[in-house]
């Protein structure tokens, strides 16, 4: 674990008028499963949990700053990628992969809500609620801010939405063949024209074709790993990056790199970072990548593949290569990854101790700078596309 490092008060950050920072501020919105509980390596759902909710950060602040929250559902089921940021940073999408069982309290089963967030209002709001596909997880927005994907985990299928103002429309659904193949990540290209959606549940990468609303499954996959779960493409669109989560059985899990210019697209190296890559971010300057490791943090403590606190590993991406240059301390069970448009700030969100660790990166070096109390559990976050 990271030596505790001085925190923000929620409340009194809280007071501060959303609309004062909105002109400058570089948002990272973070969606909190408050009904999930990790008790000694084993999801517990919590009783009588208060609203899952999202909390809105000022990245370009310094230190980051908590600017507003609102209730909405989440879940920490599925990539840390539930969260799309639009470009201009006036809407998020958070999707909710799960939902407390009606008929029993102490079990969740899986959800399709999609909720749209109003990040100019003051306080921000959320202003449309729609349907996905169940286990809903990963979301993104194109770069045009008017096309929506959202996986879901529990039906082998792609949701599709056209975005206008604070409107979604439903335009379909893409079958991957399989209801347990598993969607769990999607991102766009920058050019809006292709998207990759990872399958954790039969270990693929799938290539979709974006002819303005019209989205289609090319039939060509990718194969990267075992279980590639978060994946992100970077700002020119030349590269993709996946992590593969393996199994959790203790062993160290891998990364691999996609060449998107090459026709065909292809994995052009893998290496290893540790146990369970959750969540993985690039650099707006395309040169590194963050990665999430659970590290065994969220195992049993008898278990001989424990330890006591997760890890961030930074990586560099030199042309075709990737390389690790920096790593830091964690806490446990932490997901997802962000960082500001400087590639100098590094937010890392840990669902146990329901904070967020805030890194300085100097292209070397990632040191601890800050954390952040939030009233919830972290369990995925977005910032716009650079």
């Amino acid at each position: 674990m990271t030596s505790r490092l001085p925190r923000v008060s929620t409340f009194a950050l809280l007071t501060l008028p959303l609309l004062s920072v909105s002109a400058v501020a570089q948002l990272a919105v973070v969606a909190n499963d408050n009904k999930a509980a990790l008790v000694d390596g084993v999801t517990t759902v919590v009783q009588n949990p208060p609203p899952d909710s999202v909390t809105i950060i000022d990245l370009k602040s310094s230190p980051p700053k908590i600017v507003g929250s609102v209730n909405a559902p989440a879940s920490v089921v599925g990539p840390p990628s539930s969260v799309a940021v639009a470009h201009d940073e006036s809407i998020a999408l958070v999707s909710a992969a799960t939902k407390i069982d009606p008929s029993d309290p102490k079990k969740v089963v899986p959800d399709n809500k999609l909720s749209l967030i109003d990040l100019k209002a003051s306080p921000p709001a959320v202003v449309a609620t729609v349907e996905a596909g169940a286990g809903a997880a990963g979301v993104a927005i194109n770069r045009a801010g008017n096309l929506a994907l959202v996986a879901n985990r529990n039906e082998g299928t792609v949701s599709v939405f056209t975005v206008a103002g604070k409107t979604l429309t439903p335009a379909g659904k893409i079958e991957l063949g399989d209801a347990k193949s598993g969607p769990s990540a999607v991102a766009f290209s920058p050019d809006g024209k292709t998207a990759l959606v990872t399958r954790d549940g039969d270990n693929k990468i799938s290539v979709l074709s974006v002819d303005g609303n019209k989205v289609e499954y090319t039939k060509r996959d990718i194969h990267a790993g075992l279980r590639p779960y978060p994946l992100d493409i970077t700002a020119k669109g030349d590269l993709a990056v996946i992590s593969n989560i393996g199994i959790g059985g203790g062993d160290a899990d891998t990364v691999s790199l996609i060449d998107l210019a090459a026709k065909p697209p292809r994995v052009v190296e893998t290496v290893t970072v540790g146990q369970t890559p959750e969540g993985l971010k690039i650099a707006p300057d395309g040169r590194h990548v963050a990665v999430t490791v659970m590290n065994g943090s969220n195992k049993p403590k008898n278990s001989p593949f424990f330890n006591d606190n997760g890890l961030v590993v930074v990586l560099a991406i030199d042309g075709r290569k990737l390389t690790k240059v920096g790593e830091g301390k964690v806490g446990h069970w932490c997901q997802g990854a962000a960082w500001s448009h400087d590639s100098k700030t590094l937010l890392v969100e840990c669902m146990v101790e329901k904070e967020i660790l805030v890194f300085g990166f100097d292209g070397k070096a990632v040191t601890p700078t800050g954390t952040l109390k939030i009233d919830g559990s972290p369990a995925a976050i977005g910032t716009a596309s650079p």
